[in-house]
């Protein structure tokens, strides 16, 4: 795979042909570091084992599929990043990668922020008590009943996105009697080498406000003539799963560009700029995400450098990372059920999961990693397409993957890298059971979001 060919499926990109796949590992009992959380590791006996515990076991407590996060991991990356860019930025986790109470918790204690998109991940933030200073409220239709209850809590930060919002927003904070600080996103022209559904800096998306056009200034004056709105700054997120830095750089000239001319017409320089999130990390071997210190130092040179040339004081930067915290620090665990070799093709191996666990390879065609851990094997590699239980032919896990030819029903797979939307995405498609999360640490496990049951789905169906 090229560097510039990510996972989440290329868009503009050098794209391999279809049909195309690497090559087997040289060995297909090693777990590439890369891929894995950082304590997964093979036991003596040959066991993957995470946080001190073998997967074995946990399959006996919890079932598959299920999915194992890898709590210390999780706060070494958010101490990482929060590390990276020091006290004079701010780091909000992207909630909509993966949301739960203790993960709020978490973000709480390593001292990050946690930017929310939805009533509901409100709802968690606020039930998990973290501060609603520290909660930013994004989306692009918030409803009238969601921006009044973020008000209410207090949030830090209302990211509007549109002409309508910013009249919306400004009523509800008067009729509350806030002044409610706000951000402005906008959307500045640069297309993300991603795929098209999740590039969102492109004007022709429904995103934000276009810089181009003159949207984007306007924007600006109406809401700085609003006595219920107080403009922190403006926002520019241009997609997810970005390896390259330079449409960053794009981006932060034209909403430098865009700050000078807001200080030259109004008098105001205002004092942040939020860079949105959307970094890379590896969901196979091939892929070469950058670490947090050097996105910051890349970052803060970039905006630094614009200001500068624009005769701007450099301005108060936000990210907002969430694949890039939660992403590496969990696998999905599976048991192989049925195995159906295709002559002159490659073999079909059906786990219990599939689809409604994770989407992403249906929806985008993403490419992930998945490694035999029940067991080693010196059998030879035999090319194999994992794919889940669902009544469609789509319901694929990994296209194409080298899996050892001794491969068995009972034998456990996991796949590394699903910490971020895969949760988050799960459906119960064929009525299946959404799988619980389990936080390890230490060799300790436990649910932190449990396994939906049928009784969970007939109490929803009313008859």
């Amino acid at each position: 795979m090229s560097r510039s060919a990510h996972p989440a499926g290329p868009r503009h990109a050098d794209v391999m042909p279809e049909g195309h796949y690497s090559p087997p590992a040289a060995d297909l009992n090693v777990l590439d570091e890369k891929v894995w959380a950082r304590t997964v590791h093979r036991n003596a006996d040959g066991v993957a084992v995470v946080g001190g515990i073998e997967v074995t076991r946990l399959a006996e407590e919890f079932g598959t599929p299920a999915y194992f996060l890898d709590e210390e991991d999780f706060r070494a990356r958010c101490r990482a990043w929060a590390l990276a860019f020091g006290k004079d930025a701010d780091v909000f986790y992207a909630g909509k990668a993966f949301l739960s109470k203790a993960v709020v918790k978490w973000l709480g204690e390593e001292g990050l922020n946690l930017d929310v998109c939805s009533g509901g991940e409100l709802a968690t933030a606020l039930a998990a008590s973290m501060p609603a200073a520290r909660i930013a409220l994004h989306g692009n239709n918030k409803s009238v009943a969601e921006i009044t209850r973020a008000i209410e809590a207090g949030v830090g930060r209302i990211v509007l996105d549109s002409f309508q919002e910013i009249a919306r927003v400004a009523h509800i904070a008067r009729e509350l009697g806030v002044r409610q600080p706000v951000q402005i996103r906008v959307t500045v022209g640069v297309e993300a080498h991603t795929h098209e559904f999740i590039a969102t800096a492109h004007e022709d998306q429904k995103f934000g406000i276009a810089v181009g056009d003159g949207s984007a200034a306007e924007a600006v004056r109406r809401t700085l003539g609003h006595d219920s709105l107080e403009l922190l700054g403006l926002h520019s997120h241009i997609g997810s799963q970005i390896f390259d830095m330079a449409g960053f750089e794009v981006s932060a000239k034209r909403v430098v560009r865009l700050l000078a001319a807001v200080r030259d017409e109004h008098g105001v320089e205002l004092p942040e700029i939020d860079l949105g999130g959307g970094l890379g990390i590896a969901y196979t071997s091939t892929d070469d995400p950058a670490e947090p210190h050097d996105i910051a130092k890349a970052l803060h040179e970039i905006v630094a450098r614009e200001c500068e040339s624009s005769g701007l004081r450099a301005p108060r930067i936000s990210v907002e990372p969430g694949r890039a915290i939660v992403g590496p620090t969990a696998f999905t665990l599976y048991e192989v059920g049925t195995i159906k070799p295709l002559e002159g093709l490659r073999t079909y191996v059906s786990v219990d999961g599939g689809m409604s666990d994770n989407i992403r390879t249906a929806l985008y065609d993403a490419e992930y990693s998945i490694a035999l851990v029940s067991r080693t094997s010196d059998a030879a590699p035999m090319l194999v397409r994992v794919v889940g239980k669902h009544c469609e032919s789509g319901d694929i896990v990994v296209k194409d993957a080298f899996l050892p030819a001794d491969l068995a029903p009972g034998d456990l797979l996991a796949v590394p890298a699903t910490g971020a939307y895969c949760r988050s995405m799960a459906s119960n498609y064929n009525h299946a059971l959404r799988p619980p999360v389990v936080a390890v640490r230490d060799g300790e496990a436990r649910v932190i979001v449990r396994r939906e049951t049928e009784e969970d789905l007939l109490r929803l169906d009313l008859g």
